[in-house]
């Protein structure tokens, strides 16, 4: 990994390492497949976690294990998707929109995990070097893709609140190819969440009767 830390190129003033890009590119990749209700979006973001891990480790070790997370959740998302593609017509996972219950879940776990891993980084300075807007970050980030892999549309919401605060942290501390990255992240969730919406309304209307199937 340490020939992957190293500089690529130079963009704006700012110094774009191998690893902060390639890991981002597949990041972005993963994100596009996921639009497509693709199963391989989960080995590429594991893949995307793995080069950003080698990226952290060692001087945003919070980051890191983000990352660790990351890779934990798409193997995760690869078990969820497999076992429930069937439940579509196409053979992808079939959009849906979350319970209210399950809103109420995913906010409240949000919301506490963005507390206690804030708290974490604050009492250890070592693992981030701006603890909440960081933590924010890291919790948002296995929420969305909590909700991704159980075909929420929502997933969709929870990345758009990432990118958020995502796109200055990154240009903040020196990852400006993220920084980039997040902003097209932005175009792609757009595009994405209506694709998502369209087909869970189409999922959700009753066949008529006699029409083919």
């Amino acid at each position: 990994m340490n020939s992957l830390n190293t500089e690529a190129f130079t963009l704006f003033g700012q110094h774009i390492l191998w690893s902060d890009m390639i890991g981002n590119i597949l990041g972005l990749i993963a994100l596009a497949l996921g639009w497509r209700r693709n199963l391989w979006s989960w080995p590429v973001q594991f893949a995307s976690g793995l080069i950003l891990f080698g990226a952290f480790y060692g001087h945003l070790t919070g980051s890191a294990g983000k990352q660790a997370v990351v890779m934990v959740v798409a193997l995760y998302g690869w078990w969820q998707w497999n076992r429930n593609k069937s439940r579509s017509g196409d053979g992808h996972i079939a959009p849906r929109f979350a319970t209210w219950r399950e809103r109420a879940a995913l906010v409240g776990s949000a919301a506490v995990g963005t507390v206690a891993v804030a708290l974490l980084f604050k009492a250890y300075p070592t693992l981030s070097w701006d603890p909440w807007p960081d933590a924010y970050i890291f919790v948002g980030t296995v929420v969305a893709m909590y909700a991704q892999a159980r075909g929420m549309v929502e997933f969709w919401f929870a990345w758009l609140l990432v990118d958020l605060v995502g796109v200055p942290l990154n240009f903040a501390n020196g990852y400006a190819f993220s920084g980039f990255v997040y902003v097209i992240y932005g175009a792609l969730v757009l595009w994405g969440m209506r694709d998502w919406w369209l087909r869970s309304r189409e999922s959700e209307q009753p066949a008529l009767e006699g029409a083919p199937a």
